[in-house]
């Protein structure tokens, strides 16, 4: 059952900004550790976007439906499991599918520096590594996924 990080106090969102960017964070395949997933949802919530988090073991119909059904502007894939060579495609195959594919997706995990550029060539608009800083992450968010 997702559940929604929703911005707080911490959060300054001003009176003048439009709707915040919603973003669905997904733990796609069998890959049962989570805290990365997490840290990035709070940090974003805490930036002022809404995020949804779906889960563990998330199959890529389940995390295009919750997308399509949240509004999302992004989706964010951790994999840990070494199964972003498939997931994270088939995810991106599915929102074309679904004439969704203006939802921008991007990913995090541990993925070898070698299979980024097919990540990105199959569609997926970034990678980040471990140790990207926080901030890193809600900036490029705030960029590429905007209303």
């Amino acid at each position: 059952m997702p559940f929604r990080y929703r911005p707080g106090y911490a959060a300054h969102v001003p009176e003048a900004d439009p709707a915040p960017v919603r973003v669905v964070i997904a733990k796609p395949g069998l890959d049962g550790h989570d805290r990365g997933a997490k840290v990035v949802a709070r940090a974003l919530r805490d930036a002022g976007v809404e995020v949804i988090y779906t889960g563990l073991h998330q199959t890529p119909e389940q995390i295009v439906d919750a997308a399509i059904q949240e509004d999302a502007d992004a989706i964010g894939l951790s994999v840990l499991s070494g199964a972003h060579l498939t997931l994270f495609p088939r995810v991106v195959e599915l929102l074309k599918a679904r004439g969704a594919d203006d939802i921008v997706v991007f990913g995090g995990g541990i993925i070898p520096d070698v299979d980024i550029p097919e990540l990105t060539a199959a569609g997926v608009a970034k990678i980040f590594t471990p140790g990207t800083p926080t901030h890193d992450i809600v900036d490029w968010v705030r960029a590429n996924a905007t209303r």
